[in-house]
């Protein structure tokens, strides 16, 4: 693994030890868990700020980009991914617009626009949206929810009470979504894109997180007020939002309101889950997992990795003209201090019990594709890697 994402919460205002602020310039030094040669660094600024530059301590030019994670238009924090270990400069400009780097990432949200037939060619592009209870805008969105992707890996959300995470396996590293929009014509297939690799139902698909009242998963089927926003969409990062407004988890319990953000990084496999809970979710059971892949072998270090590699359709049967049957890794990862409990798996799901602290919950997610020209073909790789994975981002 070549690096992984850190978050260096610096503020101007109350800057670390390893950071330090001169007027209009920070200067700070990316730190590695492990071996990583490279290391994403969130920064956190005050609002004012209309563009950042990073540069290392000989004057290389590293890319940046400006994100407002709470929405309010201005931006709150600069991330960059640096060398470990090498002193970087952010200086940061009222004036000057910041510079366009190359995009390593991609996320959409769209409106299925009925007058156009091609599902690669959908053009209602929208940023977020927000529908009240008993609202349910999953066939009015193309893909059903917001999609993101890196070179490596895609993955989708649905816009519904099961709010699924879904994925896409790719053949060769590089960005489809924008052409082939989930769903890649019989040209793009030709020439090598990827498709959807995982039917996931009813299931809990890929890390996805429900209610639990003692014996099953709970959809959030009732809910004030759900939303999706891309906050942020590139180049480096994408951080999508799914929020969850006045969710009464089982019939007669006070309401909560859970924020989800899923932060993607240029050149990783996973995928990081934040949960904010507001309201009374210190002593609630929550339950996430992945889907039980038909005849999957499992894995699980008995501390809060857990694992399987299975092939199945990835469609549902009368949908199934023109795909493969598709061979696929998933792997979650949940910090102990979490886990309430591993259940056994049942017909659907590889489950796990999980509790928030302080009306926090942190966890991620990752899966690889058989079709990889670059990745693994086997479970006993696939499980390796894992295990050194797990390391990285604890």
């Amino acid at each position: 693994m070549k690096r992984i994402s850190i978050i260096a919460a610096i503020c101007l205002f109350a800057l670390g030890t390893n950071a330090q602020k001169r007027g209009n310039k920070i200067e700070i030094t990316p730190k590695a868990k492990g071996t990583e040669a490279k290391v994403g660094t969130e920064v956190s600024i005050k609002s004012g700020w209309r563009s950042a530059r990073v540069t290392t301590q000989d004057g290389q030019i590293v890319p940046c980009q400006l994100d407002d994670i709470n929405g309010d238009g201005t931006a709150d924090v600069v991330f960059f991914i640096g060398e470990a270990g090498k002193r970087h400069i952010i200086t940061l400009s009222k004036d000057e617009p910041q510079e366009i780097y190359e995009p390593q990432v991609y996320a959409e949200l769209m409106l299925t626009n009925k007058k156009i037939k091609e599902e690669n060619k959908q053009d209602l592009y929208i940023s977020q949206l927000t529908v009240d209870n008993g609202t349910n805008p999953y066939w009015m969105l193309h893909h059903h929810g917001t999609a993101f992707e890196n070179e490596q890996v895609a993955y989708r959300i649905y816009f519904d009470h099961r709010q699924t995470v879904d994925i896409y396996g790719k053949y060769n590293k590089g960005l489809e979504l924008q052409q082939a929009q989930f769903y890649p014509d019989a040209e793009q297939k030709a020439k090598g894109f990827g498709d959807d690799v995982l039917w996931v139902g009813q299931t809990l698909g890929l890390g996805t997180l429900r209610g639990w009242d003692g014996h099953k998963p709970l959809m959030l089927e009732d809910v004030a007020h759900r939303s999706q926003r891309i906050v942020a969409r590139g180049p480096l990062r994408t951080i999508v939002e799914v929020k969850d407004e006045g969710w009464t988890v089982t019939p007669g319990s006070s309401p909560i309101t859970m924020t989800t953000l899923y932060t993607l990084t240029a050149d990783e496999r996973h995928c990081t889950v934040d949960i904010r809970f507001e309201g009374n979710a210190a002593d609630r059971e929550f339950v996430t997992g992945i889907i039980n892949v038909k005849n999957s072998t499992e894995f699980s270090d008995g501390k809060g990795l857990r694992a399987c590699w299975g092939t199945d359709w990835p469609v549902s049967a009368k949908d199934s003209v023109g795909h493969k049957r598709e061979t696929v890794g998933l792997g979650i990862y949940i910090p102990e201090e979490y886990v309430v409990r591993q259940m056994p798996a049942d017909k659907d799901n590889y489950p796990i019990i999980v509790r928030p602290r302080n009306n926090h919950l942190r966890y991620f997610i990752t899966f690889c594709s058989a079709n990889e020209s670059w990745g693994f073909k086997s479970d006993e790789e696939w499980y390796h890697y894992l295990v050194e994975w797990r390391k990285a981002v604890k």
